[in-house]
């Protein structure tokens, strides 16, 4: 299945020259093709373990974003870091004492109470658990943590949605390569009280990552979204009812492409329905014997599949940036306020990046790429969210080995001449 996509004195001083010139051409064309906003970038913590898992919520319903921040061994601790409404972040403990891997998280109102809860992945030990926010989630009173599952080996993404439409706030996760599996858990309605009933969506393929929920087909009811990255494989999961249960059936977006790892859905190109935005080509290691990395630098691609029959296998590809080294995540929103998406992209290493992608108003032509931060090593998961109120989409990320820390970059608008 294919994808619908003296004589060496002379060349010295030529060589010079040339170069001359084309600096000086690129420079022009920066100026007189300047960002359509400018970011701001700014510190929320660093001196972690390990910075991976970000979440953005009002999580103490006070009307501004929250961010919730992971931190792995020795600390082994999940923080909230109040928004005072303007940027500015005090610091609080929600959990201590977690040995490994707490990971990536979900937010949502588990127990149906009115508030955000957290439903966060444990990853290697096969943990899926969600702590409870008990209204005052500001009070430095550690939440009180409740197991979903302790059968998920290598945990690692996870998805929130009523995929029964019982009214009640399910789980889907993915399970890396230590489970190769993905799997959604039940919510009966009494989520404090145990085990929650798992179903395996698929098994036994191999490294799962992305999991995110989306009606691909616009039939109402939450699709699934996936990538299994040791077998090239970005895929959905339909969502059918069944005398059983739920049926989720495979349809694959591409398998032509290396290393899908991290990606989100998103209307790119504005006809009404989902398409993908999607980071190619983690882990990128040229000469390795590792069978499961990219080798070349072409399989490194921030790209967008454009949904015309979600149903049919093979959609269309479209590519944003290429040769973007170790890509990793990609996520999108309009950044600029013009009326069209953008997109914003991080790679692990080769080196560290984040970078974001201005929309032309054509998704299909050439997009201008604005480096935000360079050497920023292990950059990994990034979200896109308003933290001060003003109405604009700012950016925030973090990096694990390296840098161990999580920024935010504040979109500032656009340059005052522009305005």
């Amino acid at each position: 299945m294919r994808i619908r996509n003296d004589p060496t004195v002379s060349v010295i001083l030529l060589g010079l020259i040339l170069a001359c010139i084309c600096g000086s051409t690129s420079l022009s064309q920066e100026k007189q093709n300047p960002p359509s906003v400018q970011f701001s970038e700014h510190l929320i913590a660093d001196n972690y373990a390990y910075a991976y898992g970000i979440a953005a919520a009002d999580y103490d319903q006070d009307g501004d974003l929250d961010l919730s921040s992971a931190d792995y061994t020795p600390h082994n601790k999940l923080y909230l870091f109040e928004n005072d409404g303007k940027g500015i972040f005090k610091k609080h403990i929600i959990q201590k004492d977690d040995p490994e891997r707490l990971e990536r998280h979900l937010v949502g109102d588990v127990d149906n109470d009115g508030d955000l809860d957290i439903v966060i992945v444990k990853n290697l030990r096969g943990h899926l658990i969600w702590f409870e926010n008990s209204g005052s989630p500001n009070n430095d009173q550690l939440w009180k943590r409740h197991i979903i599952t302790t059968n998920l080996p290598g945990a690692y993404d996870v998805a929130l949605a009523d995929f029964n439409h019982d009214g009640h706030l399910d789980v889907a996760a993915s399970s890396w390569r230590l489970g190769n599996q993905f799997a959604w858990f039940e919510n009966s309605g009494k989520p404090k009280s145990g085990a929650w009933k798992k179903h395996l969506i698929e098994e036994n393929v191999s490294e799962t990552r992305t999991m995110r929920v989306a009606d691909f087909d616009g039939d109402g009811d939450p699709d699934l979204l996936g990538t299994i990255r040791g077998m090239d494989q970005v895929v959905w999961y339909e969502n059918q009812k069944s005398t059983t249960g739920i049926k989720w059936s495979k349809h694959m977006i591409d398998d032509q492409s290396r290393c899908p790892t991290h990606g989100n859905p998103v209307d790119m190109d504005g006809d009404g329905d989902l398409d993908v935005v999607m980071a190619l080509g983690f882990y990128f290691r040229p000469g390795s014997k590792d069978k499961t990395s990219s080798q070349r630098r072409e399989d490194n691609e921030i790209v967008w599949y454009e949904n015309d029959n979600p149903s049919k296998d093979g959609w269309k590809k479209h590519v944003v940036q290429e040769k973007f080294d170790d890509a990793f995540e990609a996520i999108a929103a309009d950044l600029d306020a013009d009326g069209d998406i953008d997109i914003v992209a991080t790679t692990w290493r080769n080196p560290g990046r984040v970078a974001w992608f201005e929309n032309s108003g054509d998704p299909l032509q050439k997009w201008k790429k604005h480096l935000l931060k360079d050497n920023w090593r292990s950059a990994n998961q990034v979200i896109i969210a308003d933290m001060n109120g003003d109405g604009k989409p700012d950016i925030i990320a973090c990096a694990e080995r390296g840098s161990v820390e999580v920024r935010w970059w504040k979109n500032e608008g656009r340059p005052q001449k522009q305005q």
